[in-house]
């Protein structure tokens, strides 16, 4: 077994108690796990019947985790090999801040590439009639856990002291 499988299904089991807690079971094999090592392929399709959570991996750090309803296809298939098909795209954060990642610059046209030939992709297919609720429930629950790289709006450096400020005072009983 992998290092990247023993965390996806670390995750899962854990997945599993928090599905109960919210008091919408889900049980981990009810979960397809798929994991391409590099360099991997991009899905052809999202299964019929299917939502998925998935993530890219690189050097055992998440990159991005995100999900894909039933009806979905494109987000899951082929969006995050594309800085210019979508708002938030892996590609997108990659090209916008390749320092993060050790690299100087990725352009437009070779971040797809990049993406395929030194990410790991997880797939973590779920039938549809478990609802959307639980997709979403999975998601934010492998964004805590991961940690991902490129997850989060960044603020910019003027709001934060705004931000701290506003922070303190609710910490301190003040309105």
């Amino acid at each position: 077994m992998t290092l990247l499988r023993e965390i996806v299904d670390d995750a899962l089991a854990d997945f599993e108690r928090v599905a109960e807690l919210a008091r919408s079971p889900c049980a981990a094999s009810t979960i397809e796990v798929q994991i391409a090592d590099p360099p991997h392929r991009q899905p052809a399709s999202l299964p019929t019947g299917k939502m998925a959570v998935y993530a890219f991996f690189h050097d055992g750090q998440a990159l991005k985790v995100g999900k894909a309803g039933a009806k979905s296809a494109a987000r899951y298939t082929s969006q995050h090999y594309n800085p210019n098909s979508a708002m938030s795209t892996l590609a997108r954060s990659i090209v916008t801040n390749p320092a993060k990642l050790g690299l100087t610059a990725l352009d437009d046209a070779a971040v797809g590439g990049w993406i395929r030939e030194n990410t790991a992709r997880v797939n973590l297919l779920i039938p549809a009639s478990l609802g959307l609720p639980i997709l979403s429930l999975l998601e934010a629950f492998l964004h805590v856990r991961w940690k991902p790289l490129f997850e989060g709006r960044s603020v910019p450096d003027s709001i934060e002291p705004v931000a701290g400020s506003v922070a303190r005072q609710f910490m301190e009983g003040g309105r």
